[in-house]
């Protein structure tokens, strides 16, 4: 089912990934590459609820949810191009290593997640990825992450 998908809607992706608003961090992936690349797409907005206090009168998205959403598009990759859709996915951080904030999000931008796959395998519990988030073509941040795959059901 999921060799011929090379993006997935909100819907999808909540049928892949565990996480719900307030943590849902990716609005859409799209350029899946099988397990080896993709593109996440998450729309900044004023009422997401981390403005409130990040920072009162100058809303910047926390760095730290920057890489939560490089890692959920990860998560989506993995998803879709090793056919683990609908299967209680859960991913956890191992390490986060090369981070680097270069440009502020604020609402309104467009933040797209570049992920690529540096090791792993179907199959496996343990991959590294690379990641770089970009508004507008400029790099936000960037970072290489590993994690451990679990699948709860099968």
């Amino acid at each position: 089912m999921t060799a011929e998908l090379k993006s997935a809607d909100i819907e999808l992706i909540q049928r892949i990934l565990p996480h719900r608003y307030p943590f849902l961090l990716v609005d859409k992936v799209v350029d899946i590459d099988g397990y080896s690349a993709a593109r996440g797409i998450k729309n900044v907005t004023m009422n997401e609820p981390q403005f409130q206090g990040h920072f009162p009168g100058t809303p910047i998205m926390p760095g730290v949810t920057i890489v939560e959403a490089m890692a959920q598009t990860a998560g989506v990759m993995l998803g879709v191009g090793m056919d683990i859709i609908d299967s209680d996915l859960l991913i956890y951080f191992m390490n986060i290593d090369k981070c680097k904030f270069r440009r502020k999000v604020v609402p309104g931008d467009v933040l797209e997640m570049h992920v690529t796959t540096l090791r792993g395998k179907p199959g496996g519990k343990i991959f590294k990825f690379s990641g770089k988030a970009t508004v507008a073509g400029e790099t936000a941040a960037e970072a290489e992450f590993s994690a451990m795959v679990d699948i709860r059901k099968e």
